[in-house]
């Protein structure tokens, strides 16, 4: 979320954004809201928008996050830690990038009476194709978003910040919200995700292609809070390929040693530029690392068991025993060909942490 507005809504999974705006389509727009494409528009408008934006950007791109506090916001920069964190994380890995502005849409909502949910409708040149940017309680004023690609080293990332004309009236625009996203997991990117889905999918490999799906959209949408024809396509496809007994409001039960496992959460992630899923259950707190160990490669089983197509579709299984109060919390990834081996496998075990993942 734009920090000037309220509590971040951040996903759950890790992905290194800072918040996360929800999307309702079916909202309608608030009287008097623009928005204006790139190519819509003036040349001084464009050039004032994208030196701001890759200001910011080369700054994030050395690291220094004083420099991007001083072009921030006040309301902003004095809860400025979330973002220098942000700085920080994503800093090693586009130190070498090249930078490249890759959409700029400038969003004014001038004309609202107070703070309320914007939706601004911005059409694409020579097209009826339209994307949608839905901001909840914006308050009036102009603003701007610009993503930043860093591309051209081993993890490309989209930078992406909302910008504000402060002072209004001004030619200065200030950052108001900073977002950064991987474009690659696995060493794979969006399209490729997309692609791999639907031919899981023609394959009836419903589990693989759920899950690459989800991939897809996390890879290719730079922040939640925008939407386009490509990505609402994505969207329903995944929906599509959606396969019963997922975790949600209640949890995926295996079945494994006489054991009644309740799985809560899957999800992709990544370790060591390696492709795995994540997977998150109930357990009691142990004090005996060998008893926790055997119960996650027992859920590792159960699960492989269950859905055997997992075992081609990732690098391993990252496996979390979630306990109440956080008591003992126990976490073990193995890959996949060790995970049918025995048990003396040590694999890599640590206490739980958050994951590059969605």
């Amino acid at each position: 979320m734009v920090r000037r507005f309220g509590r971040n809504c951040a996903r759950a999974q890790s992905s290194r954004n800072l918040g996360a705006f929800l999307l309702l389509s079916l909202a309608m727009p608030a009287f008097g809201l623009t928005c204006t494409t790139q190519s819509q528009m003036s040349a001084d408008q464009r050039n004032a928008l994208r030196l701001a934006a890759m200001a910011v950007a080369g700054h994030v791109q050395s690291g220094d996050a004083n420099a991007v506090k001083e072009q921030t916001i006040s309301a902003v920069a004095e809860k400025f830690d979330g973002i220098a964190a942000s700085i920080e994380a994503v800093d090693p890995a586009i130190q070498h990038a090249t930078l490249t502005l890759s959409e700029l849409y400038l969003l004014d909502a001038s004309d609202l009476k107070s703070a309320q949910e914007a939706e601004f409708f911005c059409g694409l040149p020579a097209s009826t194709l339209t994307v949608v940017i839905t901001i909840p309680d914006l308050p009036p004023g102009k603003y701007a978003l610009a993503v930043v690609h860093a591309t051209g080293v081993k993890k490309p990332h989209a930078l992406s910040m909302v910008l504000e004309n402060d002072p209004a009236g001004s030619a200065t625009w200030k950052l108001a919200g900073f977002f950064t996203r991987p474009m690659t997991m696995g060493g794979h990117d969006g399209v490729w995700f997309w692609k791999q889905a639907r031919d899981n999918a023609a394959k009836k490999q419903i589990w693989d292609a759920y899950f690459y799906f989800q991939t897809a959209a996390f890879l290719l949408t730079p922040v939640d809070f925008l939407s386009s024809p490509n990505l609402q396509k994505l969207e329903k496809e995944t929906e599509e390929a959606k396969p019963e007994g997922l975790p949600g409001a209640d949890p995926m039960h295996l079945s494994a040693a006489g054991q009644t496992f309740n799985v809560t959460n899957l999800h992709t992630g990544e370790l060591s530029d390696q492709l795995d899923l994540i997977v998150n259950y109930q357990a009691a707190p142990s004090q005996d690392p060998v008893a926790a160990r055997a119960q996650v490669v027992t859920v590792m089983h159960a699960l492989l068991e269950a859905h055997p197509e997992l075992a081609t579709a990732f690098h391993g299984l990252w496996v979390y025993a979630d306990t109440p109060n956080n008591q003992h919390p126990f976490a073990l990834e193995l890959p996949m060909d060790q995970i049918q081996s025995s048990n003396s496998s040590p694999g890599q075990q640590t206490q739980p942490t958050h994951n590059q993942g969605f």
